[in-house]
C-alpha cells in the first residue's frame, strides 16, 4: 500500500512539472510619452524585484488617456504629465481612494539634430526665430501639458509671434522629437527626459529653457478603480517612489517631489 501511495505521489509530482507555469499578475500602463525611456528603464528595475509581476506599458498623450480612461478604458495605473488629469479622475470617482501621487516635475529643452546649422547655445529659444528654423515640432497643446508648456516659452521670450507661425504638432512630445529627428522639422521643443536618454542623446543638441517661462509641469498618477490588478499597480506606485527609482527619474532630467 505505502509502494502504491509513493508511486502516485510520484506521478501527480511529474505530472505538476509538465505543466507551465501560472502566468505572472500584470499591471497595465498608461504612461505619458515623455516617460518612453525612463519608464523602460524603471520598469526593468522594478521586474528584477518582482520576476512574478508582468509590466506592459502603452506610451500616449496624457490628455488622450485622460479621454480613453473617462470611457473606462482597460488600464490599471495612469502616469500622467500633468497631475490635474488624475484629480478630474478622482472627482468624477473613477479611481481607488488615495490613489494619486506626485512623481517627478518635468522641464523642456529646445532640441535639434546635432549637425543643425541653428545657434541654440548663443540664442536659445531666440534662435527659433532663424530662417533655417522653418519648421518647429511641439506636441499638440489641446491634450499635451508638453505641448501647453512649449507654447508658453516663446511667449515669455518674446518671440511667440514669430515661432508659432512655423509649429508642427506631435500627437506627443514623443511623435515631436520624432518629426526633429526624421528631418520633418528642423527643431522641436520637447521633454528634457527624451533629450537625455541614450539612444537620443548623441544624435542632437539641446538648449534647456527656463523653468520659470512655463507652466511647472507638475506629473502625477493614479490607480483607476475597475484595475484588474490592483495590488500590482500598488507595487509599481511604490518602486516608482523609491530611492532606486526616483534616481532613475533624476537621471532623465525630472524634478523630484521634496528634493
Amino acid at each position: 500500500m505505502k509502494r502504491l501511495i509513493g508511486i502516485v505521489a510520484a506521478i501527480a509530482a511529474a505530472g505538476a512539472c509538465g505543466r507551465p507555469a501560472a502566468p505572472p499578475s500584470t499591471v497595465r500602463i498608461a504612461a505619458a510619452a515623455d516617460l518612453r525611456f525612463a519608464l523602460d528603464e524603471l520598469t526593468a528595475a522594478f521586474k528584477r524585484e518582482h520576476r512574478d509581476v508582468d509590466v506592459a506599458v502603452s506610451y500616449g498623450s496624457s490628455g488622450s488617456f485622460f479621454a480613453q480612461l473617462l470611457n473606462r478604458a482597460p488600464f490599471d495605473l495612469f502616469l500622467s504629465a500633468d497631475i490635474a488629469y488624475p484629480r478630474q479622475l478622482a472627482e468624477r470617482g473613477l479611481t481607488l481612494p488615495g490613489a494619486e501621487f506626485v512623481y517627478a516635475v518635468g522641464r523642456i529643452v529646445v532640441w535639434t539634430q546635432a549637425s543643425s546649422p541653428l545657434p541654440l547655445e548663443r540664442y536659445g529659444l531666440k534662435a527659433l526665430v532663424d530662417p533655417r528654423a522653418g519648421h518647429v515640432a511641439i506636441a499638440n497643446p489641446e491634450h499635451a501639458p508638453y505641448g501647453r508648456a512649449a507654447e508658453a516659452a516663446p511667449r515669455a521670450a518674446g518671440v511667440y509671434d514669430r515661432v508659432a507661425p512655423k509649429f508642427v504638432f506631435g500627437e506627443n512630445v514623443s511623435q515631436a522629437l520624432q518629426f526633429v529627428q526624421s528631418g520633418s522639422a528642423d527643431a522641436g521643443i520637447v521633454a528634457l527626459s527624451l533629450a537625455v536618454s541614450p539612444t537620443v542623446r548623441d544624435g542632437g543638441r539641446y538648449w534647456e529653457i527656463p523653468p520659470d517661462t512655463y507652466p511647472r509641469i507638475e506629473q502625477g498618477g493614479t490607480i483607476l478603480s475597475w484595475a484588474a490588478n490592483a495590488d500590482a499597480a500598488r507595487l509599481f506606485r511604490s518602486f516608482m517612489l523609491t530611492d532606486e527609482g526616483r534616481a532613475v527619474l533624476k537621471r532623465y532630467g525630472f524634478f523630484l517631489p521634496g528634493a
